[in-house]
């Protein structure tokens, strides 16, 4: 092993940077392999092209004249561009994407042979279902599922391959990926928000569900990752003593990239431009070989869409340059880790941003009302929201020095919270002409149309405004966003709903005006929500115990935090506003349950095995050479040797204990684990790997760790952090 680590050292040293040349300006490659509408309009027939637009506007059925027109049109695009195969990509509930390429080629008579795609083909596939996650909606012999095509994200080509993205569902319909619910949610949340915005538009037709993410990654050769079998089989290190310099001088963040991660970024970012996925940002983040890269906001659905594909392409370019890509949430300890800030908000078919201040008063009480029942829906559903965002490698972050703690809390800065401690103190019921002036005048109107962070950033908190939109900071970076954004939308909708149903209620009942009802509406809700704004250190202990006297969660892990996802009140919320089904939220809960448990149990046969196979070995034969070593100053010195030998003696006692300590705790571990392992309860086996089987991996690391610093580098058979965090 430790002859593989200074190979793979000295190759990561040889490596230089693939030069990267541009031909084209980026809007000119922008969307070159996407069968988008400018492509559509050259291809497709009016009547087509007509069809396909009113499915992707007003969500109508393409009938199978139209998809047979639309597969023609799009076959002989992708055959004009060398393509040989079409995929339906989907999103199960792996975490990862699917595919199965069938090629366009077809047999006829006479020994011939045609290309071939129809319209049954494009609008629907027959992928087996039973060997993707179901939660137990479908058993092993019932392996028929479907893919049924998304208009509303456009096919594109990737390699030789037309890609066309679908939703996947079961033989029975529910739903198998991550894009159903989040379609239905985007649906639910254009009902509610339209018809809340015809209080103050009545021309509103439609209302879009806006992401903008921010994906945060560690890049890392490729000889060097490979020589690590932790990072190989779980995507972090299991192992691994902090360098004396780490990102402590805070000298990486925004520094100047390092040529190979450049050139890297500007092939990906070529690749990005082809696909349609317009990335934007680049720059380097806090810890050594960390990066960010963020894109212009899209329409929610098609956002995710290029996330997970993002996150594919990421890996085949970083390839092509010998590097790795690292999504773990927290892939080094003692260093930052990886978020995927989720920056949500809201607009108009006008293109109104409705989380924006405007420039009169009319436009502020309508951003008002979107803003106050955004922070009424989080208040509500906190514990949902925090579930939406648990896994085993987030639960690492969440609560660290660069991510936001488990309590979900929002955070709208000093101005904002002025306005609603004003519009709270707004007289209840009828208001005199005079009241309207001020309230309109003095408290909504002086909402500046852009508004500034007036604050500090707080990076404390899970949930904060930031100028016109919402950032869900606490989303990790293997996410797939489809998840946080189902929760988040679905939220919002229902309290839309129950908001416009209030404010109906005030004008019909108490023969209020529309502005008085939604005031009291809206001074109502900041009562009822005041328990989830908070604007001080989410990190400090007297936060925790005054969330706690709030009545606000703080599920620390997975399996604690997953529960809200089958609450009665949960699974109530996603059947009213027809996002999932009973069968298809508890089959999610089952099934991250069940992923939990798995990447606890892997991690912690990975780390048995480097400890006892690699750790504990080498530490032997160091302990070897250093006994050698007293004997020989014994036979020089004779009586008189301890003088001269005490410091060897010291590290043998030393790495003795350290040894011993590593095998009671990996045997300790392996019967716990087993323990678990027979456990039939899926629920209690993940809470036994959460609270008995994980907190063996501290005690083990520190043991290995310490190991570390006493043996001889030569023969150390891990790549050291030092090699892995700053070799270039």
């Amino acid at each position: 092993m430790a002859k593989l680590r200074f190979k793979a050292i000295e190759l990561a040293q040889s490596r230089k940077p693939i030069e990267i040349k541009e031909q084209l300006k980026r809007s000119e490659l922008f969307g070159k392999n996407v069968f988008n509408e400018n492509t559509m309009r050259q291809y497709l027939t009016k009547e087509a092209y007509k069809g396909v637009m009113s499915a992707i506007e007003h969500g109508k059925k393409i009938d199978r004249k139209i998809a047979d027109q639309v597969s023609s049109s799009m076959k002989e695009w992708a055959l004009s561009k060398g393509v040989t195969h079409y995929t339906h990509w989907f999103q199960p509930l792996t975490g990862a994407t699917a595919e199965k390429h069938d090629a366009f080629f077809e047999t006829i008579e006479n020994g011939m042979a045609i290309e071939k795609f129809g319209g049954s083909q494009l609008v629907q596939q027959e992928p087996d279902a039973s060997s993707f996650p179901n939660g137990g909606i479908r058993n092993t012999f019932e392996a028929r599922g479907y893919t049924a095509w998304d208009p509303t994200s456009p096919a594109f080509i990737y390699g030789t391959t037309l890609c066309i993205p679908t939703i996947f569902v079961s033989y029975t319909g529910e739903a198998l990926d991550y894009k159903t619910p989040l379609l239905r949610a985007l649906h639910a949340i254009d009902a509610a928000a339209t018809d809340v915005c015809k209080y103050f538009d009545k021309n509103v037709k439609k209302v879009t569900s806006s992401l903008g993410w921010e994906q945060e990654y560690f890049l890392i050769d490729k000889a060097l990752a490979n020589s690590r079998p932790d990072i190989a089989m779980t995507g972090r290190t299991l192992l691994g003593h902090s360098p004396a310099k780490g990102q402590q001088l805070d000298d990486h963040y925004f520094g100047s990239i390092p040529s190979r991660a450049l050139n890297f970024m500007r092939d990906l970012e070529m690749e990005c431009m082809l696909l349609g996925i317009p990335v934007k940002t680049r720059h380097n983040e806090v810890a050594p070989n960390q990066f960010e890269l963020a894109p212009i906001y899209e329409e929610a659905n098609l956002a995710v869409d290029h996330n997970s594909l993002l996150m594919d392409v990421m890996g085949r370019v970083a390839s092509r340059h010998d590097f790795k890509v690292l999504f773990h949430e927290k892939p080094f300890s003692g260093v930052n880790g990886s978020g995927k800030h989720n920056n949500w908000s809201l607009s108009t078919d006008s293109g109104v941003n409705l989380l924006s201040p405007g420039k009169t008063p009319m436009s502020n009480l309508q951003f008002l009302t979107f803003f106050i029942n955004t922070i009424k829906a989080v208040n509500n559903h906190e514990a949902l929201l925090r579930a939406a965002i648990a896994s085993a490698s987030n639960d690492h972050r969440l609560g660290a020095n660069e991510a936001p703690p488990a309590i979900i809390s929002v955070f709208i800065g000093a101005q904002l919270t002025q306005v609603l401690e004003e519009l709270e103190g707004v007289t209840k019921g009828k208001l005199s002409p005079e009241e309207k002036t001020d309230l309109k005048l003095n408290v909504v109107g002086k909402i500046p149309d852009v508004l500034l962070d007036n604050t500090d950033r707080n990076r404390t908190s899970a949930f904060a405004f930031t100028g016109n939109k919402f950032e869900f900071r606490a989303v990790g970076s293997m996410a797939n966003c489809a998840n946080p954004m189902t929760v988040l939308n679905t939220i919002v909708a229902k309290q839309l709903k129950d908001f416009k149903v209030e404010v109906d209620t005030l004008i019909d009942k108490k023969d209020l005006k529309k502005d008085e009802a939604v005031f009291n509406v809206l001074r109502e809700y900041i009562k009822s929500s005041r328990n989830i704004l908070f604007e001080g250190n989410g990190y400090g202990e007297a936060w925790e115990k005054e969330a706690k006297r709030r009545g606000l969660s703080n599920n620390k892990t997975t399996p604690e935090a997953l529960k809200a996802r089958i609450s009665k009140k949960s699974i109530e919320l996603f059947e009213q506003m027809n996002v999932m089904s009973k069968i298809e939220t508890e089959a999610r809960y089952e099934i991250e349950i069940e992923e939990y448990t798995l990447r606890i149990q892997i991690e912690s046969r990975v780390l048995g095995d480097i400890a006892g196979n690699h750790i504990v070995p080498t530490a032997v034969k160091y302990q070897n050479m250093l006994i050698e070593n007293v004997k020989g100053l014994k036979e020089i010195f004779g009586k008189d040797f301890e003088e001269h030998a005490s410091q060897q003696i010291q590290l043998i006692k030393g790495i003795s204990g350290h040894i011993e300590a590593i095998h009671a705790k990996v045997e300790q571990m392996i019967n716990t684990r087993k323990k678990a392992n027979n456990l039939k309860d899926a629920v209690k086996k993940a809470e036994m790997y959460c609270n008995e089987v994980k907190p063996f991996f501290e005690d083990i690391r520190y043991h290995c760790d310490k190991l570390e610093l006493m043996i001889d580098d030569e023969i150390w058979p891990l790549t050291k952090y030092r090699e892995l965090l700053f070799t270039r």
